[in-house]
């Protein structure tokens, strides 16, 4: 458009005698003093015709420049584009998601014994009730032993084995969380590791575990416990990470509580099993 104009008012400096200087404000005005002083040639009327034509023209050029130079102020975009919508929720969900990397599960106390109340058995084939009783009020849940004679089929020939402790634990404690383990005659190095394990697990969860024992065993005092027919005793506590364990034992009232290895403790219930 600006050269379009441009070569309008070279042709029109060609067919009449005067000089325009394109765009510029001072060749207007010359060129509008050149019109009146020939306003008295023969000439006058198209040399009038022509300036006006010229005037238009230049004011136009003008305006054309204005708008060029105005589109040059103008800041060129920016060469990176922005982010999309999409791209910006990424974005903002990356931020504000939840952090659902796995965490380790904290150690495990190297000593810990729960509290609880002891009871010492009220007949003498009862330990299983007993046992079971003891255990339970270190998880906070208070009964009797007789309401515990029906849950493991007890009777004056005792309790039958460690699965009916396992069941009975259970129905007192919510998520059913006891297994039973039972023991093969003699208990392997593996074997004395998963009962410290598990010993571990039950009373850092605050739940005490029941042990059916027979035979002898010594305390870490030097104290000798013998049940050549079977028995039942609580775990209700351990230390040095499960090495040592704390028995609450229902038979005599005069010593209710002892450590003992895990190591004789699984010798202890070698014939027998547990509930953790």
């Amino acid at each position: 458009m600006k050269h379009h104009l441009k070569r309008q008012l070279r042709r029109l400096a060609t067919e009449r005698p005067y000089q325009i200087i394109a765009g510029s404000a001072a060749a207007l005005v010359l060129a509008g003093g050149t019109s009146a002083a020939l306003a008295a040639t023969g000439d006058a009327p198209v040399r009038q015709e022509n300036t006006a034509a010229v005037a238009e023209l230049g004011s136009r050029l003008g305006e054309v420049a204005s708008r060029g130079e105005a589109r040059a102020a103008v800041p060129a975009p920016s060469a990176s584009p922005s982010a999309s919508p999409s791209a910006a929720k990424v974005a903002v969900k990356a931020t504000t998601d939840p952090d659902t990397t796995p965490k380790a599960k904290p150690k495990p106390p190297s000593t810990k014994v729960l509290d609880y109340t002891y009871e010492a058995q009220t007949a003498y084939w009862n330990c299983g009730p007993a046992a079971v009783r003891n255990a339970l009020s270190a998880s906070g849940v208070e009964t009797t032993q007789d309401a515990m004679i029906a849950p493991l089929n007890a009777g004056e020939n005792g309790t039958n084995s460690a699965e009916d402790t396992t069941r009975g634990l259970n129905q007192m404690v919510k998520g059913n969380p006891y297994r039973t383990h039972m023991f093969g005659g003699s208990a392997s190095p593996a074997e004395m590791d998963q009962l410290q394990a598990d010993v571990v697990k039950a009373i850092t969860d605050g739940r005490g575990v029941v042990v059916n024992i027979a035979g002898d065993a010594t305390d870490t005092d030097g104290g000798w416990h013998s049940f050549p027919g079977g028995h039942y005793i609580a775990v209700i506590g351990y230390k040095n990470d499960g090495r040592i364990v704390r028995i609450a034992d229902s038979a005599n009232p005069a010593l209710p509580e002892y450590w003992i290895s895990t190591i004789d403790l699984a010798n202890w219930a070698a014939t027998r099993g547990y509930s953790a």
